[in-house]
Parts: C-alpha cells; structure tokens; sequence
C-alpha cells in the first residue's frame, strides 16, 4: 500500500525524510535537494475513543452503514480553481473506522499519525529478518491475500468505494489485524481505492462505481507487529466490460510486474528492476510513473530498499536472502506524469489517462523469491493471469516449495475458471 512517493535522495536526507515519499527534483546527477513528506500539511492529532477503540467513525454492519452515516460525512479539501485532469471528482467520505484496541495490536503511528522508525541512513542498508519474523510476515501476508479477495468480490456497479472500505476494515478487525492505512500521516481510511486516472492513493468515499471503471484494491494488514502489503485490479462488471485499451493495459501492467517478480533472487541489485519494467510497457505503447516506487517493508510499513519501476542507476543495494519488499508498478496508458489532488494523497495522472498497478510483498530465500501475499485456492483468476504469455495462470514465486504449490493451484483454478 501507499507506492512511496520517490525522490533521488542523498542518503542523509533520505534519513531525515518520512519513510514513505519523495517527490524527485530535476536534476542530471540524481542527487536530491530537497524530501518532500507526503503529509506535508500539519494536521489535528485524531481523538481516541478510549472507551470503543482508536478511531473517529463506525465500524457497524452493512445495514447501518450503506448510508454513510449521512448526517456524519465529511467533505475533503478542495480547492474551486483546481483542475482535475479526468472525470473522477472527490467524494464525500465517511468518518475514520473504529479499531478495538483493547484487542488489536497497534503500529506506532496509529494515535497521531506519526511513524516513529525511520530507515537505515544508506539506502544500500536493508533488514535481513529473521526467521520467526519471516513466519510472522507470512501471517500478515495471508491475512492481507483474504482481505483483498474479499473486497475484490464486492467490486461492481453501484458500490460505493466507501463501502468496500468498509468491507475491508470489518475484515481486517475480524482476523485479529490493524488496517494499516489508517491514520498512516493521517490518511483517513483502512485501504486505497483508486480508479481510472488515479495512480495511488485514492481515498474511498460515496462515488458509486460504474460499469467498465477499473479500480486498483491496495490493502496492507498490520499482524502480530508486521505489514503485509497487496493490491490488485479489478474490472467494474468484469471481463467483457473492459475496452481494448484497458485490456491491454491491464495485460501490460501485469505481465512487466511478472517479469520484475522473475528477476528478484540473491546478488541481483534492485536497481534493475526498473529497467525490466520499463523496457516492457514501452515496447507496448505505455508509460511508467517515475513519482512512486515499491519499498521495503516488515514490522515498519514503508522502510529500505526503495524500489523504482523504471530504468535507473540508483544505489539501492543487492538482494539478499531474508529481505523483505514490495514490487508495485504503476503503468499509464498515456502520460506518467501525476498530479496531486489538494487532499494531498489523491494522485492521477496529469492528462486524465487511467492507470493500473499490481503489488505483492516479496521474500526473498536461497533459491529465489515467494510472494507472501500469493493467491490462494478462493482467489480468483484474472483474465490477464489466464491469457499472459509471460507467465499462464496465479504466480507465486520461483522457489521449489512455490513452484510446487503455484502447479496445483493453477491445475485446480484455471479448470474451473
């Protein structure tokens, strides 16, 4: 969840900076002058409902909630001379869910929004977990793979964003976990909904999703002190709703992310992930966004390597057994320029044309690397995973073990697919 917002940063900066985003200066030499934190307005620390929970809204059930609480919905900042490139417009939102935290296990940042860990001052410096931090990831992973089944099922015409929020917090609670979106530098809501022309970030509100939207899920569960981090697309009316150009976007997006997730193994430097990606999409007519990258992550949300989605000679270091991170590509269809809504998280593309990602958390072993948020036997098989010719069918890593798991499911989903 939240690509981090890049820039060639010099590495004390990087220190000094927040471990999520950098906007990139120009500069010839890729040495950065100025991080640009994402949260880059001061706001009111939340309040803290001692006696239900964290949060400032309601975390009831469906016949409660589909009416957003109307006399309670909050409209975001804007601004009337702002130019919005494409045709989604922000939406009235609802108030910050509840969490139980007399049962749930808090990341430091929960209270007033400040992550409290910054990364290694080198970017090059990456975590090695250890193993029962590992088997504490897998749990975060899988619990992060259910949450976005689940609220990629509910994806159709007429849902609202907000109530697929809504899905996702309910689902995150029940499985013992935090919503780690929420309240990360203040965003307002457990996951990011972004659709068409936004990029990332998109906060979910009570625009009804229309037939042939595409929307990209991006859920991140906070488990037992660990992140685990995915995301997805998804047609509005599936399949057959989808014009050409999104299906080939989607396909694009899908099949570059394949190919980086193929390349991650020990020795390799992170650096030339982006190469892999970008030589792709612009062999297929489309842009890589340049502004967000992948990042690693573990019992800190956002943290070393950084992981940049196009051709680049950063030093980002060398994989190694026992890192943890996140690919993430966002893929554009015309320009991969962003422009930032005056929320300051919304980001879409600045000419209006939509935009697709896919993201797994990664662990990279000995023998090469496994997706801690792969599918599993209810995910669904995507039309883009039945018909690549990168990789046919659900991709769980190269390892032996996951090559082995990878071939039965595959034999058992795309049957019945």
């Amino acid at each position: 969840m939240m690509a981090s917002l890049y820039s060639k940063a010099a590495a004390v900066l990087l220190l000094a900076a927040s471990a999520t985003a950098f906007v990139p200066p120009s500069s010839s030499r890729g040495v950065c002058v100025e991080p640009l934190c994402m949260n880059k307005q001061k706001k009111q620390r939340p309040k803290v409902n001692t006696n239900k929970g964290f949060g400032g809204g309601s975390s009831s059930s469906s016949t409660t909630s589909s009416a957003l609480e109307s006399d309670m919905l909050i409209r975001p900042k804007t601004s009337s001379n702002f130019k919005y490139a494409g045709s989604i417009r922000p939406g009235l939102q609802s108030p910050k869910r509840i969490v139980p935290s007399e049962k749930i296990k808090l990341p430091d940042y929960a209270l007033d929004g400040q992550p409290k860990n910054r990364p290694a001052l080198f970017p090059w410096v990456i975590e090695t977990k250890k193993p029962e931090e590992i088997e504490k990831m897998r749990a975060s992973g899988r619990c992060a793979r259910e949450v976005l089944d689940l609220a990629g099922r509910e994806v159709r015409p007429g849902i609202t964003t907000d109530e697929i929020d809504r899905i996702v917090h309910e689902a995150t609670i029940a499985r013992g976990a935090y919503p780690s979106p929420l309240n990360y530098h203040n965003f307002p809501k457990s996951c990011c909904t972004s659709v068409n022309e936004v990029i990332c970030h998109g906060i979910p509100d009570d625009r009804p999703l229309q037939e042939g939207d595409i929307i990209n899920i991006d859920i991140t569960c906070y488990l037992d002190g660990y992140h685990g981090d995915c995301s997805e697309m998804f047609v509005v009316g599936g399949e057959a709703a989808a014009d050409p150009v999104a299906k080939r976007l989607l396909q694009t997006t899908y099949d570059c992310w394949v190919k980086a997730l193929n390349f991650v193994k020990p020795g390799n430097d992170y650096k030339d992930i982006g190469a892999i990606i970008e030589d792709h999409v612009t062999e297929q007519g489309f842009t890589t966004v340049k502004s967000f990258c992948g990042h690693g992550i573990g019992s800190v949300f956002h943290t070393n390597p950084n992981i940049l989605h196009y051709r680049n000679s950063e030093p980002a270091g060398k994989m190694a057994a026992g890192h943890t991170f996140t690919i993430e590509p966002m893929i554009c269809e015309n320009g991969a320029n962003y422009l930032m809504w005056p929320d300051d998280w919304t980001a879409t593309t600045k000419d209006g044309g939509r935009s697709a990602q896919f993201e797994h958390t990664l662990l990279i072993t000995p023998e090469g690397v496994e997706a801690m948020t792969g599918k599993i036997e209810t995910s669904p098989v995507q039309f883009w995973e039945r018909d690549s010719k990168v990789h046919t069918g659900l991709w769980l890593g190269t390892t032996p073990s996951a090559k082995e798991r990878e071939a039965k499911l595959n034999s058992s989903r795309l049957s019945s697919n």
